[in-house]
């Protein structure tokens, strides 16, 4: 049986937090900043959980996690 490969890009993007979910950033923070209040961007600097219908995709993507 050879060894799963790990999707790399997948594995950059995603954490899997102490109880087993996992953690993905949130998007619009990369640019076009200016117009948004302080409270929005601080609150996109923080981690959320995946939603549960793609765990079971990236799951397979990140076999060893």
């Amino acid at each position: 049986m050879p060894k799963l490969k790990t999707s790399k890009a997948i594995a950059k993007r995603f954490k899997v937090s102490s109880s087993g979910k996992f953690l993905r950033h949130k998007a619009s923070k990369s640019h076009l900043l200016q117009k948004k209040s302080s409270k929005q961007r601080r609150h996109l600097s923080s981690t959320c959980s995946v939603d549960l219908k793609d765990i079971k995709n990236i799951a397979m993507k990140l076999p060893y996690l």
